[in-house]
């Protein structure tokens, strides 16, 4: 499988064709208004009219988009997860279902669902999750160096007592689930605010974003593993380099984190809910406290990191996050749109390892699909995005003789504007 960085590529055109899947039966304070700061002193941060700092560079000015529905009639989807073949793995958050969905195999986004096989392993799993509130089956991830048929894939997971990261083997031939094994448990669960979402980073460790769990004093609490961004090792021990060489911690003070990615340069971010005023988009730096509860959005007080993006809860609530070469992209749910943040830099000084600025916040897709839950980058540098309006809080869509369609994997092309 290609590395996590060399995924991350300019939009370019989308693949032709529809959509098939198949169904493994797996069981704020501040300004009220957007911002944006820079992280360079020296660094520009023009309108999205006025262009980049470099000054020919057309991805960083504003974009239009280009969507086509490739998958429908997917029960409240969370977590996105590329294959080795550029299909993707989905998990069902309240079923505690993972779905194969092929973009690009040709079959009716009304149909193509082939249900397969119990076996131990998914039964395992569907036993041991709980759908409550917002926990469930979350976020789902694949071992980058794995190109198959047989995979390594985690799993981040709510159950009874508390949330856990899992591992286990999927054959991708049989649809075979088997040898779950919990290599991360005791993560502080609740009705809301698991956190759920997990990746590999460019160094090669897994990364897992937690919630405060409904206590807000859990994020600033160095033992508490919520409220935080864990780095671990595959089987679930503390990476080499953490701040703390005992403890799994990465950052603190986090209320909701849903999304992560890395840029080219290898920097992090990381997509937050906020509470009542604003949400936030963050650089995260190891050891970093971003804040929570003492603060909720831009604070510039010391001790705590501000974000680089923020946003009004109501048109933001960011889960999944998608990084690529030309901007940051947050899929909002309550916000009902999908954020992107331009890069701003030379490319030649982000490959010498130099981090570019931002430039001004667009949305994209606005009020066009509902509540979007999670965004990725397709192989071809298009982008990949679930709905979530099947969750108990969206407004799932009909077609007119009373068919559900939601929720639906769009695919959405990126151009320049104009």
């Amino acid at each position: 499988m290609d590395s996590i960085t060399s995924r991350l590529r300019r939009p370019g055109t989308a693949i032709a064709g529809s959509a098939g899947v198949a169904l493994l039966l797996l069981g704020c304070t501040g300004s009220p208004g957007l911002g944006v700061v820079s992280p360079s002193p020296t660094a520009s941060v023009p309108s999205a009219a006025s262009g980049s700092a470099s000054g020919d560079d057309p991805w960083d000015g504003q974009v239009t988009a280009d969507v086509e529905v490739v998958m429908q009639e997917l029960p409240v989807p969370w977590g996105l997860a590329p294959l080795p073949d550029d299909s993707f793995l989905v998990t069902m958050r309240d079923s505690a279902m993972l779905a194969r969905v092929h973009p690009s195999g040709g079959a009716d986004p009304n149909g193509g669902v082939e249900y397969l096989a119990w076996s131990s392993g998914a039964q395992e799993l569907a036993d041991q999750t709980v759908a409550d509130g917002e926990g469930g089956l979350l976020g789902v991830t694949v071992d980058p160096e794995d190109a198959g048929p047989v995979i390594t894939i985690f799993l981040y997971r709510t159950g009874e007592t508390d949330n856990a990261v899992l591992r286990a083997e999927l054959d991708l031939d049989s649809g075979v689930l088997r040898d779950l094994t919990t290599v991360l448990d005791g993560i502080p669960k609740a009705s809301n605010h698991n956190g759920g979402r997990i990746a590999f980073g460019p160094d090669g460790y897994l990364y897992v974003a937690t919630g405060d769990a409904g206590d807000p004093a859990n994020a600033q609490d160095p033992e508490s593993l919520a409220g935080k961004i864990l780095r671990i090792t595959p089987d679930g021990e503390p990476a080499p380099g953490n701040p703390d060489a005992g403890s799994p911690v990465w950052s603190m003070g986090h209320r909701n984190v849903q999304g992560l990615g890395w840029d080219p340069s290898g920097r992090m971010f990381a997509g937050e809910f906020g509470q009542d005023e604003l949400d936030e988009l963050n650089v995260i730096e190891p050891g970093g406290n971003y804040g929570w509860p003492e603060v909720e959005g831009p604070g510039d007080e010391a001790g705590f990191i501000d974000p680089v993006a923020w946003w009004p809860t109501s048109e933001a609530s960011p889960s999944g996050i998608a990084v690529t070469e030309e901007a940051v992209y947050l899929a909002s749910l309550r916000g009902e749109r999908l954020w992107r943040v331009p890069l701003l830099g030379e490319a030649s000084a982000v490959a010498d390892g130099e981090s570019p600025g931002f430039g001004e916040p667009q949305a994209l897709l606005e009020g066009e699909f509902g509540r979007l839950r999670a965004v990725h980058a397709g192989p071809d540098g298009e982008l990949y995005v679930l709905t979530n309006n099947t969750d108990g809080r969206g407004e799932p869509t009909t077609t007119e003789d009373g068919r559900l369609v939601d929720d639906r994997m769009l695919r959405v092309t990126l151009t320049p504007a104009e």
